[in-house]
């Protein structure tokens, strides 16, 4: 298993698009995007697991809460690096 998580700033922290992206065997499965709000698989498989994480209201709450906790919070520590920097 191997999960990626990206930010996606637009204008700062105004437009914030977090997308948990989860893989197997070298293959994506299934993801979550927070402008969708729930777990989409992408195979047979990942829709299992896709079904599985969206029947659990905890999980859900969790990937929803992740665009500030996660997202902001980096874009505020990381801005001097890779914004400012010229």
């Amino acid at each position: 298993w191997m999960f990626k998580s990206e930010c996606h700033f637009i204008n700062g922290t105004e437009k914030v698009r977090l997308v948990d992206r989860g893989f197997y065997n070298r293959e994506e499965i299934a993801r979550y995007d927070s402008d969708v709000g729930r777990y989409v698989g992408l195979t047979p498989y990942g829709e299992k697991v896709a079904r599985n994480l969206n029947s659990n209201p905890a999980i859900l709450e969790d990937a929803r809460n992740a665009v500030d906790t996660y997202c902001r919070h980096n874009y505020e520590v990381s801005t001097p690096f890779l914004v400012e920097r010229r």
